[in-house]
């Protein structure tokens, strides 16, 4: 018989030990599976996902989130399992919606799947007098072209197919330039990876959807990790390589340029806010992106800026102006307010916890002084623009990276730097004895509770609106079918653009939204709705025909940002329903399409 007594035991507690953080990720991950195959976002409130979600997924949340505390400050855990944990978050947060819904969310990314198509269609850019205001993204193609590239590539009929992921995947592009910043302040592995999930948990603003945005922003961190990295050097290392590093600033600045109209600004005013720095006072960043810039606005971006120009000169200096939202903009109704006060405070909290952190860490003030002036350096941008009621929620993003950093170091005890640990700053004089037992447990619970509670209030804060967002496939096939029957020159009438493939066709079809009307229209349209929405309707020359249409969508985003109420868009259709000029021509659970009659009321 064997002897087995001598053999290694199979599983020691050691390793055992080593690998605990498995069970709380594993737990978490299962919850979440759980949850999202017993989650029904059929009928959803004013509080969108919110209230939908099983409570697994909250469990999971919070388990994800406890097991991300214990395992990042626990000095004997390998790198490997934080950065586990943040692509569990990565998971949890972004890709609970392309799970969930059957259709891509947002439609602003469904207007870029129609750019993309349009794209792919025409074959080149247009000009302005060929496609009116959609012109401007023939001026920014970058993302666009990128994106038609790709379609072709992988054999799809459009970017639908894929965009409903985009949200995860843009997350994790932002993730390899995230550390690469923090890792040049910092090997303490506890605030790196406080930091990136903190910036995670506060990103809610959104913009991680099909987008020029997602890509631009992402480029903007690889262009900062760049020059902190590679341009903040002394002596002979500060010049060798550097041409090699200009050129592939180049390359991300020109792939920004070409993409995006407000990311090259926000570059723009980081770099010269490094450049405030001795050690950091390397202009050719600086000089090379602002080159780029003007070369792309006094060409390719001529026609849109000059039209654009005296709007743009007259919010210059408007503060108020620029970050008041304006009319249709205003979330209205319990569910909707509840979730946008989730939204400012967290990000309140991440900012206060950003200004305790440099403050309690009187080594980062000075040692991570560039990434200080990062995160501060797009506030002017509130004083040049409004970016159509966006400059608010932009500038809240660009901060964020800075931010994250400095709140993660108001959570920990003490923390280390680089340049700290190579020449460690003087001792201060010393100050009061430590407080009692009973008040360093409690402030060791802390913490782990405010981590907590801010992932989880990333949930109302980037889902809340998801009754907004989210288009079920009756609506999509409704949209369709009308687009895809509208003769050329034919003109789509809607009460706002919140609905999918709005911009399906938009170089042979026209759209009126008439909610973006002025307001002394919109109540005309409100005392006769369909004798006013005929004259608006008339005047299509055929074979192009007016069609109106109706849909969960356009109802949604009416009554949830403070346009019309519910009642008030019944109202209008019932008038339309029973007008003799319109007549209805499809429709189903998500909307009704009518179409106005020829004079005379005749069929066509």
């Amino acid at each position: 018989m064997t002897d087995l007594s001598d053999l290694p035991p199979v599983w020691s507690g050691r390793r055992a030990l080593a690998a605990w953080p498995l069970v709380p990720l594993a737990v978490a991950l299962a919850l979440w599976g759980y949850a999202v195959r017993h989650t029904d976002v059929s009928a959803l409130d004013d509080f969108g996902l919110v209230t939908a979600l099983h409570p697994a997924f909250w469990a999971g949340l919070a388990v994800l989130t406890a097991g991300f505390w214990l395992t990042v400050r626990d000095p004997r855990r390998a790198g490997g399992w934080p950065a586990a944990y943040v692509l569990g978050l990565l998971v949890m947060e972004r890709a609970t919606q392309a799970v969930l819904y059957p259709t891509p969310l947002y439609a602003w990314a469904w207007k870029h799947d129609g750019v993309v198509d349009h794209l792919l269609t025409a074959g080149g850019l247009q000009t302005a007098a060929e496609v009116g205001d959609m012109a401007v993204y023939d001026q920014w193609p970058g993302f666009f072209a990128a994106q038609a590239a790709l379609v072709r590539l992988l054999g799809v009929d459009s970017a639908a197919m894929y965009m409903a992921w985009w949200p995860l995947a843009s997350s994790l592009m932002l993730l390899l330039p995230l550390l690469l910043i923090y890792r040049t302040f910092t090997e303490d592995r506890r605030l790196i990876w406080t930091g990136v999930w903190l910036f995670f948990v506060a990103n809610w603003v959104g913009q991680d959807y099909f987008s020029p945005q997602s890509v631009a922003f992402a480029l903007h961190l690889g262009v900062l990790a760049v020059v902190l990295r590679r341009y903040g050097r002394s002596g002979g290392a500060r010049r060798r390589g550097q041409a090699v590093w200009t050129a592939v600033i180049v390359v991300m600045v020109t792939a920004i340029v070409i993409s995006h109209q407000l990311t090259p600004g926000m570059l723009v005013v980081s770099l010269l806010a490094l450049c405030l720095l001795r050690r950091h006072r390397d202009w050719v960043p600086a000089v090379t992106t602002v080159v780029i810039f003007l070369a792309w606005c006094l060409t390719a971006a001529l026609p849109f800026l000059s039209a654009a120009m005296p709007d743009m000169i007259r919010s210059v200096g408007d503060v108020g102006g620029n970050v008041t939202t304006g009319y249709g903009t205003t979330p209205t109704g319990t569910g909707a307010v509840a979730t946008s006060w989730a939204a400012r405070l967290l990000s309140g909290s991440v900012l206060l916890l950003a200004v305790a952190g440099i403050w309690r860490q009187r080594v980062l003030r000075h040692r991570a002084m560039p990434l200080l002036l990062i995160a501060a350096a797009p506030l002017p941008m509130l004083v040049a623009s409004s970016y159509g009621s966006e400059m608010i929620f932009r500038v809240l993003m660009f901060m964020l990276p800075g931010a994250a950093f400095f709140a993660a170091a108001a959570l920990l005890p003490k923390v280390r730097t680089l340049a700290a640990e190579a020449s460690p700053a003087p001792p201060g004089p010393a100050g009061p004895a430590r407080g009692s037992a009973v008040r360093r447990g409690l402030a060791a619970w802390v913490a782990p509770v405010v981590l907590v509670a801010g992932t989880l209030a990333f949930v109302p804060s980037y889902s809340g609106k998801d009754r907004i967002n989210y288009f079920p496939p009756q609506e999509v096939a409704l949209v369709r079918q009308l687009f895809d029957e509208a003769p050329e020159g034919s003109l789509v009438v809607a009460a706002n653009r919140n609905y999918p493939l709005a911009y399906a066709s938009y170089g042979e079809i026209d759209h009126y939204w008439f909610l973006d009307d002025e307001r002394s229209h919109v109540d005309r349209i409100m005392a006769d709705p369909a004798g006013t929405l005929a004259e608006d309707m008339a005047g299509v020359d055929g074979p192009g025909r007016a069609y109106l249409l109706f849909s969960q969508g356009q109802l949604a985003n009416s009554t949830m940002n403070g346009q019309l109420t519910e009642a008030q868009l019944t109202g209008i259709e019932q008038s339309v329903a029973a007008s003799p000029r319109f007549r209805r021509v499809s429709g189903n659970s998500a909307g009704t399409v009518y179409e106005l009659r020829p004079e005379g009321g005749t069929e066509r």
